[in-house]
């Protein structure tokens, strides 16, 4: 299972010290697919795993996965929930996820709570707008918090900024405007902030710099750092600083949207080269085979609470089909 999809060929591209072992495939991102007997669907929802690292987590043995489903969401009728984020505050988890309407298929911004990090309440929307949101990135800086959700609608990534942490955030800027830009992603690392983009079709994946936050944003020369290939472009969730080793998490998004979530190493940052490896312990995460993401996941936000202790908030989907005869 944790060999499913390994690199099979080689791109290596005009960047300076730059190599990456790619292959290359298409996506496939529909929520439900037409059968005669109904609709197959997708049915996304949110886990807590733990581990020893944030490259060896599995479900805590004892405890009920999922912790959160669109059958949890009471103020709208969801269809699901996926793209979870979570910050811990005066001593207490709070995570942020994509909350997705039954009839509309728009996304809105959810808000879960909890004191321990294994049992979560469901709260409330807590970011609506007149376009879709998803994968809501929530940030602290400078004693203030953040959030990037992605806005590919819009064609932007856009910053927005609590004012009355954690249900009321206000639109600050648009950092960066590029069509069908999507899961926006930001690290800050040797004095910079970087970025990861990546586009609807989930197959190239971009890298940005700036000095500050709310500065202007330059595109890295090196990026597209992937292009023309779904399975390691689109990120998987927040980037992780370990000892100075930069580690970033893709999906997998072949031959299904969500089929598993990678983890690369970038051993070499700056503002005019990037190397990276695959880890050896990726895929980090795929389909289980039973239960609630027995056919795939895609995305973990992970967060150090103790030696050798870190835990994250997962997502996973199975196929289920929808009863009624369809010609």
């Amino acid at each position: 299972m944790r060999n499913i999809f390994k690199s099979v060929h080689s791109i290596v591209r005009s960047c300076p010290r730059y190599t990456i072992m790619a292959s290359s495939a298409a996506a496939n991102v529909i929520f439900c697919k037409n059968s005669i007997f109904g609709e197959y669907c997708k049915e996304w929802s949110i886990g807590i795993y733990m581990g020893d690292s944030p490259l060896n987590i599995a479900p805590m043995e004892g405890m009920a996965n999922p912790v959160l489903t669109a059958r949890d969401v009471n103020d709208v009728y969801a269809e699901a929930v996926a793209d979870p984020f979570m910050i811990r505050q005066h001593g207490k988890w709070y995570m942020f996820f994509e909350v997705i309407h039954h009839d509309s298929k728009h996304g809105d911004i959810g808000l879960a709570t909890s004191y321990d990090g294994l049992k979560w309440k469901y709260e409330q929307i807590v970011l609506v707008e007149p376009f879709h949101l998803s994968y809501p990135c929530v940030f602290e800086w400078k004693k203030e918090l953040y959030m990037i959700p992605e806005t590919s609608w819009e064609n932007s990534v856009r910053l927005y900024k609590s004012h009355n942490f954690p249900y009321d955030w206000t639109f600050e800027k648009t950092l960066i405007s590029l069509p069908d830009v999507a899961d926006a992603t930001p690290f800050y690392y040797d004095d910079k902030w970087w970025m990861f983009t990546s586009v609807a079709s989930h197959d190239v994946l971009r890298l940005f710099f700036c000095e500050d936050l709310t500065g202007e944003w330059q595109e890295h020369p090196c990026s597209p750092i992937i292009e023309g290939n779904c399975q390691i472009a689109r990120p998987g969730g927040r980037v992780l600083i370990l000892d100075g080793r930069i580690i970033r998490f893709a999906q997998n998004d072949y031959p299904t949207y969500g089929t598993a979530l990678r983890a690369f190493e970038i051993f070499e940052l700056s503002t005019t080269t990037y190397k990276e490896k695959e880890s050896s312990e990726s895929p980090l995460l795929s389909g289980t085979g039973s239960g609630w993401s027995r056919s795939g996941m895609h995305h973990a936000d992970l967060h150090y609470i103790g030696p050798d202790q870190w835990i994250g908030c997962v997502d996973g989907f199975s196929r289920r089909l929808v009863a009624g005869f369809r010609f």
